[in-house]
């Protein structure tokens, strides 16, 4: 058995958590949008054609932002196709994924469906086969109202009021060879720096996305960030990060361990952002967006050019286990623990593509195994999050070499008095016994009072690979952990791939 000391303090802080980190992302791919989230002929349709069952579910889920059209949709994208009446919407071909468009879902339906689930629209502009005339009209579209033709045509579609959509993308993975208008890094900045220009000069307080590298393995890292922020540094606030993980050869160690992927990859962002901040003798902090983020096995992904072309096909519907719901689990601790400095997260996609909500179409919806971990650190985790100090057995990987075998981070709400800790044990064998010292935050309890135990819900089971289907929608679902707590001590035992969110709370046992 591996063992695992930890000592949590609210002295030693990483920041206020930001809530935008539980974002998701809606690409017209695949099934997400039609009979994922959209199907009007489905039982549970609303007024508007959207599925009320998958709304619950986002609801459930605990979205906090969606990022929208695209993905590698939006750099073939014209939006003006998707607004104005239903049965005067072109039918266009999508190069980027082989797929019939009907744009019967568009740029003001989305913004009706966010605002009926309660969660706050991103929206990313065509710069590859588009440019700077093409975005400033669509903010103008979205955001207007001073009367302009652009904005009359929002008001004559019945959204009289602006839509206020605050962050925009600039583009789409630009780096990408995949991509429709690919570019190099000194063509993408400067395009993305007169965008952002013209944009800023219709809304100087927007919030925007610059295209960073679409992946941490491509040959342009590190340079391309260089390149584009010494161009767009004073014009926008983030810049993004993609990153998909999924087994390689076998090597279930590693992948178990894939969070450490993400935190080097955004500490190297950081860095290259400061450097250029450095040399430009400014103090300004670019964030990270990390907008597209999951497991995907690409490995079972033919490629686009392999796609026959048809509507709404079913695409890399990919079936989770219990493994995958603690490497997700894992990205979402790493996520946390970077919250100074990631700006928003959005795990890609939101329903059927990649997804932690399935649908049939005209049927059932259900949540597969990686709903559970996102579901619960978005419903739990509140206030500050901590730096725990950890003193971890290590694991062995090919990857990564030698890591600490609990990965772990803590919130507390200051107001409520929650402390909540979110832990992974990732080794595939050994279960790891955890000692966590609450001493720091003792003195700030109510009266005195020290904490009590609420609640240890675990995600494990003796069947790793075991999965939620149509047929037996609730194989994988939280269970009870065993926990206790001795005076400022937490006692815990881990199983072996495990996620777990233990809660606690200031107050006399009961």
């Amino acid at each position: 058995m591996g063992h695992a000391t930890v000592r949590v303090d609210p002295a030693f802080a990483v920041g206020p958590l930001n809530r935008r980190l539980f974002g998701s992302f809606v690409e017209h791919m695949g099934r997400c949008v039609y009979t994922g989230i959209y199907e009007p002929e489905h039982p549970s349709a609303d007024a508007l054609g959207f599925r009320r069952d998958v709304a619950d579910l986002v609801r459930e889920l605990g979205v906090t932002v969606v990022r929208y059209p695209g993905g590698n949709f939006v750099s073939n994208y014209r939006w003006e196709d998707g607004v104005g009446p239903k049965g005067e919407r072109p039918v266009r071909l999508d190069l980027a994924w082989r797929s019939i468009e009907t744009n019967q879902v568009g740029t003001d339906d989305f913004v009706d469906w966010c605002r009926s689930v309660d969660v706050e629209p991103m929206m990313a502009v065509n710069l590859g086969t588009r440019g700077i005339a093409e975005a400033v009209e669509l903010l103008e579209y979205c955001n207007g109202d001073d009367g302009t033709q652009v904005s009359e045509r929002r008001v004559a579609h019945g959204h009289e009021q602006p839509h206020d959509i605050r962050v925009w993308c600039l583009g789409n993975e630009m780096d990408g060879p995949w991509q429709m208008g690919h570019k190099t890094a000194e063509e993408y900045a400067r395009l993305a720096e007169e965008t952002a220009r013209a944009m800023r000069r219709l809304q100087p307080d927007l919030e925007l996305v610059a295209c960073g590298s679409s992946n941490r393995g491509m040959p342009t890292f590190g340079t391309w960030e260089r390149v584009v922020l010494e161009r767009c540094f004073d014009l926008v606030d983030h810049i993004s990060a993609h990153a998909y993980y999924e087994p390689h050869d076998g090597d279930l160690d590693s992948y178990l361990a894939c969070a450490e992927d993400m935190d080097r990859f955004i500490r190297s962002v950081v860095a290259t952002a400061d450097h250029v901040a450095a040399v430009r003798g400014s103090d300004k902090l670019i964030g990270v967006s990390f907008d597209e983020w999951n497991v995907w096995f690409q490995a079972r992904f033919d490629g686009e050019s392999s796609l026959a072309i048809r509507e709404a096909p079913e695409l890399i519907e990919d079936v989770y286990d219990v493994m995958d719901a603690v490497v997700v689990g894992s990205l979402l601790i790493t996520l946390m623990q970077h919250t100074d400095r990631v700006a928003m997260a959005c795990q890609a996609q939101l329903v059927n593509v990649i997804a932690p909500i399935s649908t049939r179409p005209g049927g059932a919806s259900w949540r597969q195994s990686i709903f559970y971990p996102f579901a619960l650190t978005a419903r739990h985790a509140r206030g500050t999050v901590l730096r725990p100090a950890v003193v971890s057995t290590a694991v062995d990987t090919a990857e990564y070499g030698a890591l600490d075998q609990l990965l772990l981070t803590a919130t507390l709400d200051e107001g409520s008095g929650d402390l909540v800790i979110f832990a992974v044990n990732r080794s595939r064998t050994e279960p790891c016994e955890l000692t966590l010292d609450v001493v720091g935050l003792a003195g700030s309890a109510a009266g005195g009072a020290g904490y009590r135990l609420v609640e240890h819900l675990v995600i494990s089971d003796e069947d790793p690979h075991a999965r939620n289907t149509e047929d037996d929608p609730e194989r994988v679902v939280p269970g009870a952990g065993t926990s206790t707590l001795d005076g400022a001590t937490l006692r815990s035992v881990l199983p072996a791939i495990s996620w777990h969110c233990i809660r606690l709370t200031e107050g006399t046992p009961r």
